[in-house]
C-alpha cells in the first residue's frame, strides 16, 4: 500500500505540472499513467497529421522562464511528435517520471470516510490510500467507436486515429477507407491520401475547416517571442480565448459588405482560429455567423473543382464555430486528386460492413484498411470510464447521470478531496488548454496550500454552490450559438450521453477572476472542514 498526500491520474500537461507543483508544496505526490511515457492525449494520438490546432507559443508551459526559453518550436503548428518530445523534455528537466507509474490503469477509487483517504485500485494490483485524488485524465482521452453495423465482419485492418500503431502504417499502395471528417480526420485525409493506392472518405457530417498556412517559426520570429513571453502570457490571460493570438472583436454587423469581406479575407489569410476570434457577434448572432459561413463555403467551393464533391463539403447543420472550427493543411485540396473519393453518408447510409468494405444504400465500398476518425467522449469519459464512488458510495457515474456537474468545474459535491484539472464547467477546450491547465492547477496548489496552513483535512463543493454554477455554465452557453451545433461540447456524439453544454463558455479572463474571487473569500463555496470538526 503507498499513501502518497496526492494520487495524479494522467501525465499529460496537466498531471505533469500537478505533480511539479505538488512537490512545491512539499506533498507527497504519484501518478498513474496508462501510457508508456508522458504525453497523455500526444503519447496516443500518433496518427498521421497529428497536429496542435493552437500555435505552439500558446500550447506550451508558461510557469518557467528557464523552460520558455530553452525551448524552440520548429513551426507555427506542432507536430505530435514535437509535442511529445516537448512533454518528455518537460518531465526529464524536473525529474518527474521517479514518480510516475507507467503502463498502471485505476480500477476502482473509493473514499474512506474514517480515514479521510482515497483507497485506489489498479490493474497491476498495486494499491494507493491518499488525502487528495486529483484526475488529470484530459478532455479528450476516451477514443468512441461508434455503433457500426456488421464491423466484426470486415477481414482488413481496423484502425483508430486515437489508438495509433506506435510504429506507423505504410498505406503504400492500399485501399483505405476512412469514417469521420473531424479535426483528426481532417488532418490525417491529406497525408493518407498521398500514400494510399485510393482513399475513400465516409463523412457522416461536413465541418467547417479553416486553413492553418502552417510554416516554420523564423530564428526572428522566436526570438521576439521570447523577449516578449512575460506581456503575451499576461495578454493570454486577459482575453476570453486564454490565447496569446489577438482578438479583434469587430462586430460583422457594423461592417458593410466591402469592408466585410475585407476583414473576412485578412483573417483567412492569418488562418487558425484567428476567423473565430476575431468578431464580437460570431458566436452569438446568427445572421452574423451565416455571413461568415457564406465566406467559408464560398472558399470550399473555390478550392474543390468537383461541385458536387464541394456541396458535399460544404456544412449546413450547425452554425461556424458550433463544433469545434477544425484547422487544416491541404483538407479540401485532398478532394482534387484523382485517388480521393467522397461519400456522404447523409445520401447513402451504412448498411453493413462486409468482409472486403462496407455497403451503403447505394452499393459496396471496397478497401483493405478501415480508419475510424471517430473521436472522444469528451470532458466526462475518462472521469466516467471506471468506479469512482465517494461519500455515501455514490458512483460518479449515477452523480452525473443527468449530466456533469462540478463547482467550477473542478470539485464536485459529494467527492471530498475529489478534483478534475480541466472539467466540466470549466473553460478547458474553449481556451488554449496549456494555459487552461496551469490556471487550474495553480488554483488547486492555493486551496491545497491554504488547506495546510489552516488543518484542513477534508474539502467538498457545497451542492448548492455547485447547483448555482452549473446554471451559471447554462446560461453562459445558451446566449451563444454554441449550443446549436450537435457537437462533443455537448456530449450529442455519444448516444445516450446527457445533452449538457460541458466548457464555460463566458471567456477564460472572466474565469479567471471568479476563480481569484472565491479564493480570496476564503474559498466560497467549498466546505472545508479541521479534524475536531470532522469528529463533531
Amino acid at each position: 500500500m503507498i499513501e502518497p498526500d496526492i494520487l495524479i491520474v494522467g501525465a499529460g500537461f496537466a498531471g505533469l505540472y500537478m505533480l511539479h507543483s505538488a512537490r512545491k508544496l512539499g506533498l507527497s505526490a504519484r501518478v498513474i499513467e496508462a501510457g508508456q511515457d508522458v504525453g497523455g492525449t500526444w503519447y496516443w494520438n500518433r496518427y498521421p497529421g497529428a497536429r496542435c490546432d493552437v500555435e505552439s507559443f500558446s500550447y506550451s508551459y508558461s510557469f518557467s522562464e528557464e523552460l520558455q526559453q530553452d525551448w524552440t518550436w520548429s513551426h507555427r503548428y506542432a507536430t505530435q511528435p514535437e509535442i511529445l518530445s516537448y512533454a518528455r523534455h518537460v518531465a526529464d528537466r524536473f525529474d518527474l517520471r521517479k514518480d510516475i507509474s507507467f503502463g498502471m490503469r485505476v480500477t476502482s477509487a473509493t473514499w474512506n470516510e474514517e480515514r479521510l483517504r482515497w483507497q485506489v485500485e489498479t490493474d497491476k494490483g498495486q494499491s494507493f490510500a491518499a488525502r487528495f485524488l486529483v484526475m488529470a485524465t484530459g478532455c479528450l482521452s476516451v477514443p468512441k467507436v461508434p455503433d457500426l453495423p456488421h464491423l466484426e465482419d470486415f477481414r482488413g485492418q481496423v484502425l483508430h486515429t486515437a489508438k495509433w500503431p506506435e510504429q506507423g502504417v505504410d498505406f503504400t499502395g492500399r485501399k483505405v477507407g476512412l469514417v469521420g471528417t473531424g479535426s483528426s480526420a481532417i488532418q490525417s485525409i491529406p497525408i493518407i491520401a498521398r500514400e494510399a493506392g485510393h482513399l475513400t472518405v465516409f463523412q457522416r457530417t461536413a465541418n467547417f475547416s479553416v486553413p492553418a498556412w502552417n510554416a516554420p517559426v523564423s530564428p526572428a520570429q522566436d526570438r521576439d517571442v521570447k523577449q516578449n513571453y512575460k506581456a503575451l502570457r499576461a495578454k493570454g490571460r486577459a482575453t476570453h480565448a486564454g490565447d496569446i493570438a489577438d482578438e479583434g472583436y469587430v462586430a460583422i454587423l457594423g461592417l458593410d459588405e466591402k469592408a466585410r469581406e475585407a476583414a473576412f479575407e485578412t483573417c483567412w489569410a492569418q488562418g487558425g482560429f484567428s476567423f473565430q476570434y476575431a468578431y464580437s457577434d460570431l458566436m452569438v448572432s446568427e445572421e452574423a455567423n451565416r455571413l461568415a459561413a457564406d465566406f467559408v463555403r464560398r472558399k470550399i467551393r473555390e478550392t474543390v473543382r468537383d461541385p458536387k464533391t464541394a456541396e458535399r463539403l460544404c456544412p449546413r447543420d450547425h452554425p461556424l464555430g458550433s463544433k469545434r472550427l477544425c484547422v487544416d493543411t491541404d483538407y479540401y485540396e485532398t478532394y482534387n486528386r484523382p485517388n480521393v473519393s467522397l461519400v456522404d453518408l447523409r445520401d447513402e447510409p451504412i448498411e453493413r460492413f462486409t468482409p472486403g468494405g462496407l455497403k451503403t444504400s447505394a452499393g459496396q465500398h471496397d478497401f483493405d484498411t478501415l480508419v475510424l476518425a471517430t473521436g472522444f467522449d469528451a470532458m466526462t469519459g475518462a472521469l466516467t470510464a471506471f468506479d469512482i464512488r465517494g461519500a455515501n458510495g455514490m458512483q460518479l457515474r449515477d452523480a452525473w447521470a443527468g449530466g456533469p456537474a462540478a463547482y467550477l468545474g473542478i470539485a464536485v459535491a459529494g467527492f471530498p478531496n475529489f478534483f478534475v484539472i480541466t472539467g466540466p464547467g470549466s473553460p478547458s477546450v474553449l481556451a488554449s488548454v496549456l494555459l487552461a491547465i496551469e490556471q487550474h492547477v495553480e488554483w488547486l496548489s492555493g486551496l491545497l496550500n491554504h488547506a495546510q496552513t489552516n488543518g484542513i483535512m477534508r474539502i467538498e463543493a457545497d451542492r448548492a454552490a455547485q447547483a448555482g454554477w452549473t446554471k451559471r455554465v447554462a446560461k453562459g452557453a445558451e446566449k451563444t450559438l454554441f449550443t446549436k451545433g450537435n457537437s462533443w461540447y455537448l456530449g450529442s456524439n455519444v448516444p445516450g450521453k446527457p445533452r449538457v453544454f460541458m466548457p464555460f463558455a463566458d471567456g477564460f479572463c472572466v474565469y479567471e477572476k471568479i476563480c481569484n474571487d472565491i479564493a480570496a473569500e476564503g474559498y466560497s463555496g467549498f466546505h472545508l472542514a479541521r479534524d475536531l470538526e470532522i469528529a463533531r
